[in-house]
């Protein structure tokens, strides 16, 4: 092969000038590879960008939309409103004659509050400890890698 290689460049008179062309031409043809990557790169940016900024345009509308509604809805909860709407709909206040009480057996409306006892638990027993490193991690990776192309020649 060695001997193929340099029969042909030798006969193809391999010089200076050829060599600065052929390289030239490379560089030529890098340089407009690495333009059209870069210009597809800008391209798919600018079209991501379109599209995030729609939606950003849509949740701040959205978000309008909610505010007006909750104001609505506020609107709709005040005081007033609400004892309107209720003698619309046949309620009074009532008169303290009116008033029933009643009495249930077993509840005791004087009774002592309840706390919860919080105990504290043992969290070192029930959360694993860390203990990985970075060689570790790193040797995982490669075993990981080695199990990937064990079959791969097969």
């Amino acid at each position: 092969m060695t001997r193929w290689m340099q029969h042909t460049i030798g006969r193809r008179g391999w010089q200076p000038r050829n060599q600065a062309a052929v390289l030239l031409g490379l560089a030529l043809i890098l340089a407009l590879v690495f333009a059209g990557v870069y210009l597809s790169q800008v391209a798919s940016y600018a079209a991501t960008n379109r599209e995030i900024s729609a939606l950003i345009e849509e949740r701040d509308r959205l978000e309008f939309a909610n505010e007006q509604l909750r104001v609505e809805i506020a609107s709709l909860k005040t005081i007033p409103r609400l004892l309107d709407r209720a003698q619309q709909l046949g309620y009074r206040y009532a008169n303290p004659s009116e008033v029933q009480y009643m009495v249930i057996d077993g509840y005791n409306p004087n009774r002592d509050q309840t706390v919860v006892d919080l105990e504290t638990r043992d969290t070192e027993a029930s959360a694993p400890q860390y203990e990985e490193t970075f060689g570790g991690w790193l040797q995982q990776q490669f075993d990981s890698l080695s199990r990937q192309f064990e079959g791969f020649g097969r």
